[in-house]
């Protein structure tokens, strides 16, 4: 531009930079016409610039104006030469995208990134990718987005960005994290959206990827829910711009403010439930009882005695044709390609999404899948994609998962995980009842960090068990993995069994392949609510000496649970049905 020229008159002199603009130019006509980096002028010495943070200016100012040039030190002077990856990339886009890349990689400003034009071509798409990551991978990566222009055409548009390590690199020993990495934090609100759809909205709008999000949980898609996320490389600013396009999907965001680092997985203190039952009835079976009564009484229950501490049907993607547990056994067994299709399996219904799931099964057409899918439907794009790229093979579907995110690839696995555990706590209950038996596992409260969780984990004496040392609160199940330990009495053979079951009798619980590791954990049979509150509303009259009309009441429920504990579970504790 103007600044970069004066500051080439100003640094070399008015003759050198004259000298320089025309070995430019020449270049420029070489490759016009046809011709290749090594078939132009070679290079051009600028002539000596003694003072070493004058030779870096002009470095710095060449560059800028003339990012289709090399510069290098040679002795006390600077010589220029073509940019062979420049010429290269030249003849694969257009000379403004070519000379934008070049611009953006030398300014190597944090958290930047920089994209192509639209392509629909996806072998031309191929070849820059390939390119890029060929000459630029140790310092870049690059990733295919869909991108909708005035027509609500969609389209692809490759968009690169810095790797972390490549920043990393540069950080001093001191360490200067906090200004190196762009985090913001924020409340998200949806409706009726499953927290991984949300995030594929929000990446999409943004220009990040869904792992850029962090959060401490993912919340139920059937309710109005709040939790606390933060993305990587997104100002506040830019988050606060897309707030009203968001409320169209079903979200909000609020208490948007910088942040300086990210959430993990289970980082939580515990959820609130503000729960309405409407339309009570009596069980069938017990028409003739109060209703009132039988409410205060459910409550007091709870209340005293807690619930079953089963993870809740939404884990598992209730009433699903298959279910999340089905595919994270079938990742433990390493079956991809049958993961994939369970993953793919569609829901009885005509709409976009499971048209392209039953279009994709019945042809293994992964593109054609892709276009009929909408854009939020993030899982499935990245697994789409990559199947396209590599075959719907064992090769093609590990690298399928591999190109979702870890959190992602990991929920499936711990949906399994969570259904052993559900039905290892029914077997216990059923056998041992609420006695504290020999072999039990009890947690400690020892509060020592450095003891380990096994450490921390007791069997239950044969001593202890006759005077009654322990209580049901304090038992606890093992979550299956390769770092716990089992009880020693039959729900310790039953585990074995079960697991003998799914053909995981040899698992290790490493699928080395997909980058999982599954240590496994404790989970206490037993949890209790806290800070239960309840009130009856009658829409109409009200309730009349003590009883109901029962097709007008409802039940408000409010509530606190620790985290991993489902308020669906409580709730049908109290209620006595499934639903």
């Amino acid at each position: 531009g103007p600044a970069a020229g004066r500051a080439l008159e100003s640094l070399l002199g008015t003759a050198r930079a004259a000298l320089l603009r025309g070995f430019a130019r020449g270049l420029r006509d070489a490759w016009d016409a046809g011709g290749a980096a090594g078939g132009s002028p070679g290079e051009l010495s600028l002539g000596p610039v003694p003072d070493k943070s004058r030779r870096a200016e002009v470095h710095r100012a060449v560059r800028q104006e003339f990012p289709f040039l090399l510069t290098a030190t040679a002795g006390s002077g600077i010589v220029v030469k073509a940019n062979a990856d420049y010429g290269e990339l030249r003849r694969l886009v257009t000379e403004r995208e070519t000379s934008g890349f070049f611009r953006f990689l030398d300014a190597k400003l944090e958290n930047s990134t920089f994209s192509f034009e639209p392509d629909a071509n996806k072998e031309h798409r191929k070849a820059v990718h390939h390119f890029i990551n060929r000459r630029f991978g140790k310092l870049v990566e690059t990733k295919s987005f869909t991108v909708t222009d005035g027509s609500e055409q969609a389209n692809m548009s490759i968009m690169v960005r810095f790797r972390e390590k490549s920043w990393s690199r540069k950080r001093p020993a001191g360490g200067f994290q906090e200004k190196q990495d762009l985090y913001t934090a924020f409340t998200l609100q949806k409706e009726n959206l499953e927290t991984l759809e949300a995030i594929g909205f929000l990446a999409a709008e943004l220009g990040v990827l869904p792992s850029d999000f962090s959060y401490t949980g993912i919340k139920d898609k059937k309710a109005i829910t709040y939790q606390p996320m933060v993305v990587k490389k997104v100002t506040p600013e830019r988050l606060k711009e897309i707030g009203s396009k968001m409320e169209n999907k079903g979200m909000r965001i609020y208490n948007i403010h910088s942040a300086c680092q990210h959430l993990r997985l289970g980082q939580l203190k515990g959820n609130h439930f503000d729960i309405v039952v409407r339309d009570l009835k009596h069980h069938s079976h017990d028409s003739s009882a109060d209703l009132k009564e039988r409410i205060s009484e459910a409550m007091e229950n709870v209340e005293r005695k807690g619930f079953v501490n089963y993870y809740g049907p939404q884990r598992f993607g209730q009433g699903q044709n298959v279910q999340t547990d089905q595919i994270g056994l079938a990742l433990l067994n390493e079956k991809m390609v049958k993961a994939v299709k369970l993953f793919f399996t569609p829901e009885d219904t005509d709409d976009p999404v499971n048209n392209a799931k039953r279009y994709f099964l019945q042809t293994e057409d992964a593109k054609g899948a892709l276009v009929m899918l909408p854009e939020f439907k993030a899982r499935e794009k990245m697994l789409l994609r990559a199947l396209n790229r590599y075959g719907v093979n064992h090769e093609g579907c590990t690298k399928g998962w591999l190109s979702i995110p870890h959190s992602m690839r990991i929920f499936y696995v711990h949906a399994y995980c969570s259904k052993i555990w559900n039905e290892a706590a029914s077997y216990r209950l059923n056998i041992y009842g609420s006695k504290v038996v020999e072999g039990d596992l009890v947690f400690s409260e020892e509060k020592d960090e450095s003891v380990s969780l096994n450490d921390k984990v007791h069997v239950v004496t044969a001593s202890e068990e006759s005077v009654n040392k322990y209580s049901i609160n304090q038992v606890v199940l093992p979550m299956v993995g390769h770092s716990i330990k089992y009880p020693t009495n039959k729900v310790g053979q039953w585990y074995h069994e079960r697991l003998s079951k799914d053909e995981l009798q040899m698992c290790k619980f490493r699928v080395s392949p997909l980058q999982l590791n599954i240590p496994g954990c404790y989970r206490p049979i037993l949890k209790n609510v806290q800070n239960l509150s309840y009130f009856l509303e009658s829409s109409e009259e009200g309730i009349e000496d003590n009883h109901m009309n029962e097709s007008k009441v409802s039940l408000h429920i409010s509530f606190d649970l620790d985290p991993s504990c489902y308020a669906t579970v409580c709730l049908r504790e109290i209620m006595k049905c499934d639903f």
